[in-house]
């Protein structure tokens, strides 16, 4: 049986963002457009449209809700996923407060229910 060296044994606790955690400079937003669309392929799977149905109701083309479905978010920026969900009559909240004194930094958290 082979052993196991200290340094495979070390686990490093993440910030519940991937994208910071991989030192992406975008994370917030990356994470963002992440849950944004995650809503919306969980709406469009709940009324399962084909892509072309939900492209006409979105105001899309085929391809972009192809785009959507696996994740290629290149193309679409934090308000036009948030415009899309409301085009599925989904309610987009933004809530802004101050941060607790407990924490050292402010954050940006895009919630979807």
């Amino acid at each position: 049986m082979a052993r196991r060296s200290a340094e495979q044994d070390v686990l490093v606790r993440g910030t519940k963002n991937v994208f910071e955690d991989l030192g992406y400079p975008d994370a917030f937003e990356r994470q963002a457009k992440l849950r944004l669309t995650y809503a919306l392929n969980r709406v469009l799977g709940a009324r399962k449209l084909s892509q072309a149905e939900a492209a006409n109701v979105l105001g899309v083309t085929q391809p972009k809700v192809s785009a959507l479905r696996n994740y290629k978010l290149a193309g679409f920026s934090v308000e036009r996923l948030m415009n899309l969900l409301t085009a599925l009559d989904q309610d987009v909240e933004i809530v802004v407060r101050s941060k607790p004194r407990s924490r050292r930094a402010a954050r940006i958290r895009v919630v979807a229910a």
